[in-house]
């Protein structure tokens, strides 16, 4: 859904609130507090109160709406706008599009990638998975000279990693965590593969990278040398890298910085907006995961 189409169904509060409770309740106000659907409605507080509990509540209670004193139809136009924009909005460009202060359209987006998070994934990847690490953070400048022939890259930098897994396929799905950087060996490398990959189901490919070496005593896995070649048969990992790419000109292209205190929210509205590329309602799943329905 697009912003037009957002200005067109939902121009009133009224009927922002209608369709979130549609999406939450289906016919049936149900507390949020109690459990009851034994509720009388307040129609012009635009809330419920509780017959059970003695309470009122609204639609937004426990949601990332919760307490919020804007109107609701801003906070649909900015999940239409994270969800449109391939490599992410920034807090000021979102702040300009919807005329509100930087530091509430930051909170805003930091809330909506709430409902992007990626804890909720339980299935294992199959078929073909590639792995790869990558790493995010500011480059710094370094004054050149003969002697110093050292980059701002990888294991030596001061950058945060990354290690992603990608299934290949029109549907495949994508997984990237956030890790510390003596989280990088064998052992910890191995525990992420079992978390989310399936080793009776899926080949996996990485590079000759150390820290995925022992995982071939567990599972089918094959290896390209990228001091060689970058593809041999099917053994590559250009999906994963692709992926990075994607991750990297938005963090470098949109937000220019991002903090590793909040490095993975954003690693998560990534892989979010990967996993749900085909999803033809992507407004309407956005929404259902901020409403807890999801």
């Amino acid at each position: 859904m697009d912003v037009i189409e957002v200005f067109k169904r939902f121009p009133q509060q009224e009927d922002c609130i209608a369709y979130l409770e549609n999406v939450r309740w289906s016919d049936v106000p149900k507390c949020p507090y109690c459990g009851s659907t034994k509720s009388t409605p307040l129609p012009t507080e635009r809330r419920h109160h509780c017959n059970n509990c003695n309470t009122s509540y609204s639609v937004t209670v426990g949601t990332i709406f919760h307490q919020t004193h804007l109107p609701l139809q801003k906070w649909l136009l900015a999940v239409s706008l994270i969800l449109n924009a391939k490599r992410g909005t920034s807090s000021r460009q979102l702040a300009r599009d919807l005329d509100v202060h930087r530091n509430t359209a930051w909170r805003m987006s930091m809330r909506i990638r709430e409902a992007m998070a990626q804890k909720g994934h339980r299935e294992l990847l199959t078929r073909i998975v590639e792995m790869d690490e990558t790493y995010i953070g500011p480059r710094k400048p370094r004054r050149k000279s003969q002697d110093d022939n050292r980059h701002d890259r990888g294991h030596t930098s001061n950058k945060t990693p990354v290690v992603g897994m990608v299934e290949r396929g029109d549907y495949g799905e994508v997984r990237a965590t956030v890790v510390k950087k003596d989280h990088l060996k064998a052992k910890h490398m191995s525990g992420l593969v079992r978390e989310h990959v399936d080793p009776s189901q899926a080949l996996l490919m990485t590079d000759q990278y150390a820290g995925c070496v022992t995982i071939s005593s567990s599972m089918p896995h094959r290896t390209v040398n990228h001091q060689v070649w970058y593809v041999d048969g099917d053994a590559h990992t250009n999906t994963v890298e692709s992926f990075w790419a994607l991750l990297k000109r938005g963090i470098v292209g949109q937000f220019h910085k991002v903090s590793a205190k909040y490095l993975a929210q954003y690693v998560d509205e990534f892989c979010y907006r990967y996993n749900h590329r085909r999803d033809a309602d992507l407004f309407t799943l956005a929404i259902e995961r901020a409403l807890g329905v999801a």
